[in-house]
């Protein structure tokens, strides 16, 4: 009797169900209705075309990114593209959209008084670059992502 590996049954089947393998949101649902509307849902062009990736998918993944300090290529499946969600976090941080999103969210935060700014920790560290290095360099400008 020939046994084929590609047919024998793996160990283990992921668990695809359940709450432990659903994605923790970085926002709720009450925080994402109280900015839903600067993220407004691109309008089909006259041509059609390719549909365009839920803004809150996008801004959840944009999030995954700032939050781990990840490279955009490390995006997990579970979020839109790392080139789209890179595009629109150009985009939005170009046209104000995430400023005006912070200041929404940290301004309601106020008013229900869950954030006190008496106490508050500063870290930084200051140290001389490679080299000893004294100069500022001149900006790089910006370009395509590498994974676009």
């Amino acid at each position: 009797m020939l046994i084929s590996l590609l047919s024998w049954p793996p160990r283990r089947r992921p668990n695809t169900t359940g709450s432990r393998t659903a994605p923790k949101s970085f926002l709720s649902d009450s925080q994402w209705l109280l900015i839903a509307d600067l993220f407004p849902d691109p309008e089909v062009g006259p041509r059609g075309g390719r549909p365009r990736v839920n803004s809150r998918d996008c801004l959840e993944g944009i999030l995954w990114v700032l939050v781990t300090g990840a490279r955009w290529k490390d995006l997990p499946e579970r979020y839109p593209s790392p080139c789209t969600c890179w595009r629109r976090h150009r985009d939005w941080t170009r046209n104000g959209v995430f400023r005006a999103a912070w200041d929404r969210l940290l301004g309601t935060l106020l008013q229900r008084k869950g954030l006190d700014w008496e106490t508050a920790i500063g870290d930084g560290s200051f140290s001389r670059a490679k080299r000893g290095a004294v100069t500022w360099d001149v900006a790089i400008v910006e370009t395509a992502h590498a994974c676009c």
